[in-house]
Protein backbone atom coordinates (compact mmCIF):
# COMPACT_ATOMS: atom_id res chain seq x y z
CA UNK A 1 0.00 0.00 0.00
CA UNK A 2 1.42 3.26 -0.87
CA UNK A 3 2.15 6.06 1.76
CA UNK A 4 0.67 9.60 1.16
CA UNK A 5 2.35 11.20 3.07
CA UNK A 6 0.94 14.41 1.43
CA UNK A 7 -2.62 13.51 1.98
CA UNK A 8 -2.78 11.72 4.89
CA UNK A 9 -5.34 13.79 6.60
CA UNK A 10 -7.55 14.12 3.77
CA UNK A 11 -10.83 11.82 3.98
CA UNK A 12 -10.43 8.34 3.00
CA UNK A 13 -12.68 8.70 -0.01
CA UNK A 14 -10.00 11.24 -1.22
CA UNK A 15 -6.85 9.18 -0.50
CA UNK A 16 -8.73 6.00 -2.31
CA UNK A 17 -9.50 7.62 -5.14
CA UNK A 18 -5.33 8.93 -5.37
CA UNK A 19 -4.27 5.24 -4.66
CA UNK A 20 -6.38 3.94 -7.41
CA UNK A 21 -4.99 6.42 -9.40
CA UNK A 22 -1.29 5.50 -9.04
CA UNK A 23 -2.12 1.80 -9.23
CA UNK A 24 -3.35 2.33 -12.66
CA UNK A 25 -0.58 4.92 -13.14
CA UNK A 26 -2.75 7.54 -13.95
CA UNK A 27 -1.68 10.17 -11.38
CA UNK A 28 1.39 12.09 -13.25
CA UNK A 29 -1.40 12.18 -16.79
CA UNK A 30 -4.32 13.86 -14.90
CA UNK A 31 -2.09 16.55 -13.36
CA UNK A 32 0.11 17.08 -16.74
CA UNK A 33 -3.98 16.98 -18.32
CA UNK A 34 -5.08 19.80 -15.89
CA UNK A 35 -1.52 21.78 -15.58
CA UNK A 36 -0.07 21.24 -19.01
CA UNK A 37 2.30 24.30 -18.50
CA UNK A 38 4.77 25.28 -16.18
CA UNK A 39 5.64 28.84 -15.27
CA UNK A 40 8.34 31.09 -16.45
CA UNK A 41 8.87 32.22 -12.70
CA UNK A 42 12.79 31.54 -12.49
CA UNK A 43 15.09 34.23 -10.53
CA UNK A 44 14.69 35.57 -7.14
CA UNK A 45 13.74 38.94 -8.76
CA UNK A 46 10.92 37.72 -10.96
CA UNK A 47 9.66 36.18 -7.91
CA UNK A 48 9.73 38.90 -6.15
CA UNK A 49 7.76 41.10 -8.82
CA UNK A 50 5.42 38.27 -8.72
CA UNK A 51 4.70 37.52 -5.00
CA UNK A 52 4.89 41.67 -4.96
CA UNK A 53 1.66 41.84 -7.61
CA UNK A 54 0.00 39.77 -5.87
CA UNK A 55 0.44 41.42 -2.40
CA UNK A 56 -0.49 44.80 -3.52
CA UNK A 57 -3.55 43.50 -5.36
CA UNK A 58 -4.73 41.93 -2.05
CA UNK A 59 -2.88 42.95 1.02
CA UNK A 60 -2.00 46.60 0.88
CA UNK A 61 -1.59 47.31 4.35
CA UNK A 62 1.22 44.48 4.75
CA UNK A 63 4.55 46.41 4.80
CA UNK A 64 6.66 46.37 1.94
CA UNK A 65 8.38 42.60 1.60
CA UNK A 66 12.19 43.24 1.97
CA UNK A 67 13.24 40.10 0.51
CA UNK A 68 11.59 37.42 -1.71
CA UNK A 69 13.35 33.97 -2.68
CA UNK A 70 13.72 30.67 -3.70
CA UNK A 71 15.78 27.92 -1.59
CA UNK A 72 16.87 24.41 -2.62
CA UNK A 73 17.42 23.18 0.81
CA UNK A 74 13.82 24.77 2.04
CA UNK A 75 12.27 21.38 2.52
CA UNK A 76 14.71 19.46 3.74
CA UNK A 77 15.31 21.60 6.72
CA UNK A 78 12.08 23.10 7.49
CA UNK A 79 9.85 20.63 6.18
CA UNK A 80 7.62 23.13 4.67
CA UNK A 81 7.29 24.27 1.04
CA UNK A 82 7.50 27.94 2.17
CA UNK A 83 8.18 30.42 5.13
CA UNK A 84 7.44 34.01 6.04
CA UNK A 85 8.99 35.75 8.31
CA UNK A 86 7.91 39.09 10.02
CA UNK A 87 10.48 41.28 12.36
CA UNK A 88 10.24 44.56 13.52
CA UNK A 89 13.05 46.51 15.10
CA UNK A 90 13.56 49.63 16.37
CA UNK A 91 16.49 51.81 14.61
CA UNK A 92 16.47 55.14 16.05
CA UNK A 93 13.45 56.85 16.94
CA UNK A 94 11.79 54.32 14.16
CA UNK A 95 10.15 51.46 13.95
CA UNK A 96 11.32 49.07 10.95
CA UNK A 97 9.55 46.24 9.20
CA UNK A 98 11.40 43.67 7.67
CA UNK A 99 8.77 41.12 5.74
CA UNK A 100 10.47 37.99 3.81
CA UNK A 101 9.02 35.05 1.89
CA UNK A 102 10.82 32.19 0.72
CA UNK A 103 9.70 29.56 -0.98
CA UNK A 104 11.15 25.99 -2.30
CA UNK A 105 13.15 25.73 -5.33
CA UNK A 106 10.75 22.99 -6.29
CA UNK A 107 8.31 25.06 -7.60
CA UNK A 108 10.62 26.34 -10.11
CA UNK A 109 9.39 23.93 -11.66
CA UNK A 110 5.93 23.92 -10.97
CA UNK A 111 2.78 24.46 -12.93
CA UNK A 112 1.64 28.92 -11.96
CA UNK A 113 -1.11 27.70 -9.98
CA UNK A 114 0.75 25.54 -7.23
CA UNK A 115 3.41 28.68 -7.08
CA UNK A 116 0.72 31.21 -6.33
CA UNK A 117 -0.86 28.74 -3.75
CA UNK A 118 2.17 29.40 -2.05
CA UNK A 119 2.63 32.61 -2.37
CA UNK A 120 -0.73 33.14 -1.15
CA UNK A 121 -1.04 30.85 2.16
CA UNK A 122 2.43 32.55 2.96
CA UNK A 123 1.33 36.04 2.21
CA UNK A 124 -2.12 35.30 4.57
CA UNK A 125 0.62 34.40 6.89
CA UNK A 126 1.61 38.28 7.34
CA UNK A 127 -2.41 38.97 8.68
CA UNK A 128 -3.41 35.48 10.12
CA UNK A 129 -0.22 33.26 11.86
CA UNK A 130 -2.63 30.52 12.73
CA UNK A 131 -3.69 27.99 9.90
CA UNK A 132 -7.60 29.00 11.23
CA UNK A 133 -10.78 29.36 9.94
CA UNK A 134 -9.96 33.05 9.30
CA UNK A 135 -6.75 32.27 7.31
CA UNK A 136 -8.01 30.25 4.88
CA UNK A 137 -11.02 32.81 4.20
CA UNK A 138 -7.85 35.24 3.55
CA UNK A 139 -6.16 32.59 0.65
CA UNK A 140 -9.56 32.08 -0.63
CA UNK A 141 -10.10 35.83 -1.09
CA UNK A 142 -6.63 36.03 -2.44
CA UNK A 143 -7.01 32.90 -4.75
CA UNK A 144 -10.98 31.21 -5.22
CA UNK A 145 -9.32 28.06 -6.13
CA UNK A 146 -6.90 27.94 -3.05
CA UNK A 147 -7.69 24.40 -1.66
CA UNK A 148 -8.37 22.83 -4.96
CA UNK A 149 -4.86 23.83 -6.02
CA UNK A 150 -3.22 22.93 -2.45
CA UNK A 151 -4.63 19.14 -2.91
CA UNK A 152 -3.36 19.19 -6.76
CA UNK A 153 -0.17 20.83 -5.34
CA UNK A 154 0.29 17.94 -2.96
CA UNK A 155 -0.67 15.45 -5.32
CA UNK A 156 1.89 16.60 -7.68
CA UNK A 157 4.58 16.68 -4.95
CA UNK A 158 3.47 13.10 -4.67
CA UNK A 159 3.87 12.29 -8.26
CA UNK A 160 7.05 13.64 -7.81
CA UNK A 161 8.58 11.18 -5.08
CA UNK A 162 6.95 8.42 -7.11
CA UNK A 163 8.43 9.12 -10.05
CA UNK A 164 11.95 9.65 -7.93
CA UNK A 165 11.63 6.04 -6.77
CA UNK A 166 10.80 4.44 -9.97
CA UNK A 167 13.80 6.52 -11.85
CA UNK A 168 15.97 4.88 -8.78
CA UNK A 169 15.03 0.99 -9.59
Amino acid sequence: MTTLKYISHYPPHIQDQVRAMIAQDKLGSYLQQKYPETHQIQSDKALYQYVTEIKNQNMRNVGQLSQVSYNSKLSVLKNALGIHTHQSRVQGSKLKAHNSITVASVFKQAPLEFLRMIVVHELAHFKVSEHNKAFYQLCRHMEPDYHQYELDTRLWLLWRDLESKKSKR
